[in-house]
C-alpha cells in the first residue's frame, strides 16, 4: 500500500488539539495541495477563508453550535462556494451573470468546495495534521457571511478545524462496500446490508472510549434528515444571489 491510500484508510476526525501552532510552511502546502485539485471549467469556484484569531475563533466556535475545538484548532479554515471572482470576469468581458435562476450553479460550487475540502484534509494528514470538517458553520450563516465580510455570490458551505492532535480517536466502521458501491447499475436491495452495518455500528457505538452510547445508523440519518436541519438556507442563498432559495 502507497503512503497516500495509507493516509486515506486511515481517516479520523479529531475533536482536541494541543496548545501548538501549525507551521505556515505546512499550511501553505495545503493550499498549494487544494490549488492543484481538480474542478469544474477550470472555474476554480470556491475560496478558503483562514481564521487564527482567538477570538474570531471562540465567536466561530459559538455560532457552530459551541463546537470547542473550533477554538482549541490553531487554525480554522471556511470554505465557500464562490462565483464572485466570476461576476469580476463577466463585467470584465461585458457578460451577463446568470447563476441566479440556474442550479447546477449551486452543485457546480458545492462540488468544488467538496473536492477542495477533502484535499485539504489528505494534504493536512499526510503532514501529520489533525482535522475535523464542520458543517455547523451554516447554522448562522448569516452571522457569519457578515463577520467574514463575504460579498454576493459567495456562501460558506464547511468548516475545517486543523492542528496537532492531543488524543487518537478510535476510526468510524464505515457502510459496507457493497452499499456504496455499484457496477453497471444500482443495487436497490440494500436493506440487509444497512441491517448489518447497525449491528456493527452499534457494537461501536458502546466499545468506544469516549462518548460511548446506544443507537443505530439508521436511526441517526432518519432522524437527521426527518427535517430541515439549520434554518435561513433559503434567506442566505437569496441574499447571495445562489440558486437554491424559496422565491
Amino acid at each position: 500500500m502507497n503512503e497516500v491510500i495509507e493516509t486515506l484508510k486511515s481517516h479520523r476526525s479529531f475533536r482536541s488539539y494541543k496548545d501548538e501552532t501549525v507551521d505556515e510552511r505546512q499550511l501553505d502546502e495545503i493550499i498549494e495541495a487544494v490549488q492543484a485539485s481538480p474542478n469544474w471549467a477550470n472555474g476554480q469556484q470556491y475560496s478558503i477563508i483562514a481564521v487564527k484569531d482567538p477570538d474570531r475563533k471562540k465567536k466561530l466556535a459559538e455560532m457552530c453550535g459551541n463546537q470547542k475545538h473550533i477554538e482549541e484548532a490553531p487554525v480554522f479554515l471556511i470554505f465557500c462556494a464562490d462565483f464572485y471572482r466570476t461576476s469580476i470576469a463577466s463585467e470584465m468581458e461585458g457578460q451577463p451573470l446568470n447563476i441566479s435562476d440556474d442550479i447546477d450553479s449551486l452543485i457546480v460550487g458545492t462540488t468544488d468546495v467538496g473536492i477542495a475540502l477533502g484535499t485539504a484534509v489528505t494534504a493536512a494528514e499526510s503532514l501529520g495534521l489533525g482535522t475535523v470538517a464542520i458543517g455547523g458553520i451554516r447554522r448562522k450563516s448569516a452571522e457569519v457571511i457578515e463577520m467574514l465580510e463575504l460579498p454576493e455570490y459567495v456562501i460558506p458551505i464547511s468548516g475545517l478545524c486543523i492542528g496537532h492532535p492531543a488524543e487518537d480517536p478510535e476510526q468510524k466502521p464505515r457502510l459496507p462496500r457493497a452499499a456504496v458501491y455499484h457496477e453497471e447499475h444500482y443495487n436497490h436491495e440494500l436493506k440487509p446490508l444497512l441491517e448489518k452495518y447497525n449491528s456493527m455500528y452499534t457494537q461501536y457505538l458502546q466499545s468506544r472510549s469516549d462518548n460511548n452510547r446506544i443507537g443505530t445508523w439508521t436511526e441517526f440519518v432518519a432522524m437527521f434528515f426527518s427535517r430541515p436541519y439549520y434554518q435561513g438556507i433559503d434567506e442566505m442563498l437569496n441574499r447571495q444571489k445562489f440558486p437554491g432559495g424559496k422565491k
